[in-house]
């Protein structure tokens, strides 16, 4: 079925569909040369009204150039004869009217139980348009309904389309019915549950294969507030994307706020209570499922089913998060969403050895490397060739979770004995000094950079977790030209696109025969997906932007729309509970406070990482930085 909502195809005034925003070619391309037309009566009782609408509507349909076999109207004349008026239509008009009163004709004629299987075009004008929604809002349009409580302002509709529109922009937007307001005091305050679409007669909502886009000057109603979303000859696709646990991190409910506000249907899945989640993701969400366990990839399976089969089509499945990578990828396997890496590439950026051969594809160096699993009688072979120390790892892990330091071959063998059962699933790698950086970036379905950081590591996770030391870190003003490279090779190397990604290079410290000189950069791990903890916010603070925004636009548009301000350089600094700090909380903020952007408590999940108390501030010279992390971490 395709399903066209518009409140006139016409432009005021004038006899034809018109051809602004191409209404009239969306028409005949889903109509067959000699298309038999049904029009279904908003005023089925009124017999003069209907056939007056059933000549008009005929004239107006051969005036546009469409050569109809016949054009038929259904009202309460023919209405037994429904089911096979329907069956025998190419396209299907349901006409404009009062809503409630063709509202009640259509759940007479059981039109929505009809429409199942129909293959052919139905056009909503008006009332119409209203009344396919799942929901229909049946603003008041008559004196008195404004003020009577008996009034029905939702009602069940034919479950064509998930929308709620307002049509006849122009006409209503200035309408006071009873002494209220149309939009301000009857649309708005309902807008906060629901949101509404508005636009001019000759303005559509077009939905085909399973996707819906909004053609020409449209607005969208939520949350109390009216904003533009659409120009004239601008396309506003709606689409559905269900977000995996978009409560943790509780940043998260950015990406989706980003998405929500490009119009997109944003559908969470996580195991949380919905009250439990924050005012802002609540607001951002279109619709929520609420599962017992994540892990369990059955009832997730189930709850994205449940979502395509109200919402249609899945364009996207996401999380943003390391964890759930796998899990993405078997949902976008399963559901065939093309939009994100599948079940058969997820171990090319979730396993460690497997990344090696993309980094080779790439010709980019990283440090020599061998699987647990070829046994220990070749890794101490390797630890022999490489020399002490290295670092042993899960193949698939994250963050510094698991690894380990070994510097003696008394080390080596602790750590077969203590890993006796499970060392098959690790990988021992070379151990290499040098400045850990990252490139961070959001890259578009075209495999083009639409944001780019760095971010500078001094101290390696590993080293803070294992040493319970501080964290301090910082991004860049600006990405050294040598790293975007490095990046987007990378990127490129492992086929990455549509996606925020976040990359850890070495910058080695000297010469080292096979990789590099000092100074060059060596690849350590890929990380599709955001970097962790604070750092999405410290890039905002840097470069005077909004990287939520950012992703969400490429999501939605495949396009950057947020620009940058002033760029600074964002320092991190974490302070952890067991140690008493030489200066206060109270004195650092009297220091720091025109510089600080954000203090606060980090969640117990992420504290092993970045410490138990994170300030984050902003400078304009590098100098300050280094006296930044001094004052706060001085004991």
């Amino acid at each position: 079925m395709t399903l066209i909502l518009t409140g006139s195809p016409t432009r005021f005034g004038e006899d034809r569909f018109t051809e602004d925003n191409g209404l009239l070619a969306a028409v005949q391309a889903a109509l067959p040369a000699s298309p038999r037309v049904l029009l279904v009566s908003a005023a089925p009782d009124d017999r003069a009204f209907t056939d007056y609408v059933l000549t008009s509507m005929t004239d107006c349909i051969r005036r546009s150039g469409i050569r109809p076999e016949r054009v038929t109207m259904l009202d309460r004349r023919n209405a037994a004869a429904a089911p096979d008026l329907v069956r025998n239509a190419d396209w299907i008009v349901l006409c404009g009217g009062h809503v409630p009163t063709q509202n009640r004709f259509l759940h007479e004629i059981r039109l929505k139980e009809l429409l199942r299987g129909f293959d052919g075009l139905v056009m909503g004008c008006s009332a119409g348009s209203m009344n396919c929604a799942e929901r229909v809002f049946s603003h008041p349009e008559l004196p008195g309904e404004a003020v009577d409580p008996a009034y029905p302002r939702w009602l069940e509709g034919l479950g064509l389309t998930q929308l709620q529109i307002v049509p006849h922009y122009h006409q209503v937007r200035d309408v006071v019915l009873d002494g209220l307001r149309l939009f301000e005091d009857v649309i708005f305050p309902e807008s906060w549950r629901h949101a509404f679409y508005t636009f001019p007669d000759g303005g559509y909502i077009l939905q085909k294969d399973g996707r819906q886009t909004l053609h020409g000057t449209a607005w969208e109603i939520s949350n109390g507030q009216m904003r533009q979303i659409a120009a004239e000859n601008h396309v506003y696709t709606f689409m559905n994307v269900v977000f995996i646990s978009p409560h943790f991190p509780q940043t998260y409910g950015h990406f989706c706020s980003g998405l929500r506000a490009n119009g997109v249907n944003v559908l969470g899945i996580a195991d949380a209570p919905y009250h439990e989640l924050t005012d802002e993701l609540r607001g951002a969400l279109t619709d929520y499922y609420k599962v017992n366990n994540l892990e369990d990839y059955g009832e997730v399976y189930r709850a994205v089913a449940w979502f395509a089969h109200k919402y249609g089509k899945i364009d996207w499945i996401e999380s943003n998060n390391e964890y759930w990578l796998e899990q993405d990828a078997r949902l976008r396997t399963d559901f065939n969403v093309t939009t994100g890496i599948k079940s058969d590439r997820v171990a090319a950026i979730r396993n460690k050895s497997e990344m090696k051969k993309y980094y080779a594809a790439g010709g980019i160096p990283t440090a020599r490397q061998i699987k647990g699993s070829e046994g220990e009688a070749k890794v101490r072979a390797f630890v022999r060739k490489t020399g002490y120390p290295v670092i042993a790892k899960p193949d698939s892990g994250m963050g510094a979770s698991g690894t380990f330091k070994i510097c003696s071959d008394a080390d080596l063998d602790a750590w077969f004995r203590d890993h006796a059962d499970n060392y098959g699933y690790f990988v021992v790698e070379e151990f290499i000094t040098g400045l850990l950086v990252s490139y961070d970036a959001i890259f578009d379905a075209d495999g083009k950079p639409l944001f780019e950081n760095n971010s500078v590591f001094p101290t390696p996770i590993m080293e803070i977790v294992h040493a319970n030391l501080e964290t301090c870190y910082w991004t860049n003003k600006t990405v050294p030209a040598k790293l975007a490279a490095i990046g987007r090779r990378t990127v490129k190397a492992f086929g990455i696109t549509g996606r925020f990604v976040h990359l850890e290079y070495f910058q080695l410290d000297r010469d080292r025969e096979g990789l590099g000189k000092k100074g060059d950069y060596v690849g350590l791990e890929v990380n599709m997906r955001p970097p962790g903890g604070y750092t999405p916010d410290m890039m905002n603070f840097a470069h005077s932007t909004d990287v939520y925004q950012i992703w969400a636009d490429m999501v939605a548009f495949n396009e950057r729309r947020k620009g940058e301000g002033e760029q600074y350089y964002c320092a991190y600094a974490g302070r952890r509970d067991c140690y008493q700090y030489r200066h206060s909380h109270e004195e650092l903020m009297a220091r720091y406070g025109a510089d600080i952007c954000m203090a606060e408590r980090v969640p117990a999940a992420l504290s092993d990482d970045l410490c138990d108390m994170a300030y984050i501030a902003r400078f304009k010279e590098r100098r300050d930085v280094e006296r930044f992390f001094e004052f706060v971490c001085e004991k």
